[in-house]
């Protein structure tokens, strides 16, 4: 048995949300138990002990919503000949040339390098939208590798779109559905079928997925009404909004994820609920972006569940906490709103997503939960309880304050030292394979 204890334990349980020098306990890949650590230290003699001396004990994080292929964009000045003035431009001039260069080993390196930005800020779980327009097959396979030696859970898949032409088309389709196959067994990973977005999807492409999907239970991860190119594009093909045509050709669903949804009617956000379909908010992004805020509080209040994600802005969940509170106060000018929104977002929302796909619940410390605990170097200098600890969360803590982190009850990271890997030796490849990557694009 191992405990992780003498600290403060956030469990984001509401049975038991807080306890002071609280006490985790687990075994194998699972939470046995939790309460005072002088009450557990007593029931299981002999475990090995933790001592978080203090610091914040709580589960650790989920980043609904990531681009992993992007790392290599850190960094990198891109030549062009005038800034990017629209989304659409972002898109063509920066994204839409990296992702037809990445190889197999870019997407392995950038995903070694990913991971360990997400342990190091305490994120345990991520859901990643993939895109290597011309090294799709075994792509999600090499992603999996590096986050599999780890130690990180991911929920994958592969983006699909028209922009390159028929066969990278049906490439992409088979390689998402390879890999729901390949991970529907895995205790750590799970597929789902990726798709960009319905401006550069065709019908007959929506279509194939859908069929290819079948009666598989994974769901489709697209984004939806990002930008407004995507909304105009739709009314002027279609003759309908983006969630209305994704509705329409069975697309949404309960294990489907709408990612933005920034330019989402009230009927869209109905229909968001009407179809359990789950939604993702990317605030860093969105600002980043310029493309607008999302209807975050419209769509909490009905009913939709939604999530919070980075879009792979950043990897620290915590950072994302912070902009998501801040820019619905902004855009809404009321500093009364989005606090509860944005906390029920990342320690609740993205807990419920987890549940549709993984065994084990994750994001929550309860028994039979998955055992994943991070230890956060955070001591309060004003009182700390059950009724402010997300006050101290939002406003205290950053994910460089995370120490230690145990993913489905092994340790990954101790005292800020990755264990599973030679941290120092995959970054210094992952900045020569970032090298040649940049000469291959300019080139």
């Amino acid at each position: 048995m191992q405990l992780v204890g003498n600290g403060r334990l956030i469990t984001h349980n509401p049975e038991v949300p807080y306890l002071d020098k609280g006490c985790v306990a687990f075994e194998g890949n699972a939470i046995a138990d939790f309460g005072k650590t002088s009450d557990l230290v007593e029931r299981y003699p002999g475990s090995s002990f933790y001592n978080a001396r203090g610091r914040v004990i709580m589960p650790g994080l989920t980043n609904a919503h990531t681009h992993i292929y992007s790392a290599f964009a850190r960094g990198f000045n891109l030549p062009q000949k005038k800034p990017n003035k629209t989304f659409l431009q972002i898109l063509e001039n920066v994204w839409w040339r990296l992702d037809k260069v990445l190889d197999t080993d870019d997407s392995l390196y950038s995903a070694y390098a990913t991971g360990i930005e997400c342990i190091r800020n305490g994120v345990t779980t991520i859901f990643d939208h993939h895109a290597s327009q011309f090294h799709i097959p075994g792509s999600l396979m090499a992603i999996e590798k590096a986050l599999s030696n780890l130690g990180l859970r991911a929920c994958l898949c592969y983006e699909t779109t028209d922009r390159d032409g028929s066969e990278k088309t049906d490439e992409a389709i088979a390689e998402n559905i390879s890999y729901i196959d390949h991970a529907a067994s895995s205790s750590m990973f799970r597929g789902m079928l990726g798709m960009h977005a319905s401006f550069t999807l065709s019908q007959e492409t929506i279509e194939k997925c859908v069929d290819a999907m079948g009666d598989r239970d994974a769901g489709f991860h697209i984004h939806c009404a990002e930008g407004p190119e995507d909304q105009a594009d739709c009314l002027e093909k279609h003759g309908k909004r983006v969630l209305e045509r994704l509705r329409d050709s069975g697309v949404l669903g309960r294990k489907t994820i709408a990612v933005h949804n920034i330019h989402a009617s009230d009927t869209e956000i109905s229909i968001l609920k009407d179809t359990n379909t789950m939604a993702v908010h990317n605030p860093e992004s969105n600002m980043g972006n310029a493309v607008g805020c999302a209807r975050v509080l419209d769509m909490v209040s009905s009913g939709v569940t939604l999530g919070l994600g980075t879009d792979a802005y950043a990897s620290d969940m915590f950072e994302s906490l912070k902009v998501a509170n801040l820019i619905h106060k902004h855009e809404l000018k009321d500093p009364g709103v989005a606090f509860s929104e944005s906390v029920g977002m990342l320690f609740k929302g993205n807990t419920e997503i987890c549940s549709r796909f993984f065994p084990n619940p994750i994001g929550v410390i309860a028994k039979g939960a998955s055992a994943d605990v991070i230890v956060v170097d955070y001591t309060p200098h004003t009182p700390m309880d059950e009724t402010n600890c997300y006050g101290h969360i939002m406003f205290g803590i950053s994910g460089k304050c995370v120490d230690t982190v145990f993913i489905g009850g092994s340790c990954v990271m101790k005292d800020r030292v990755l264990i599973t890997v030679d941290e120092d030796g995959i970054l210094s490849r992952s900045r020569e394979q970032a090298a040649d990557f940049w000469k291959r694009v300019v080139g």
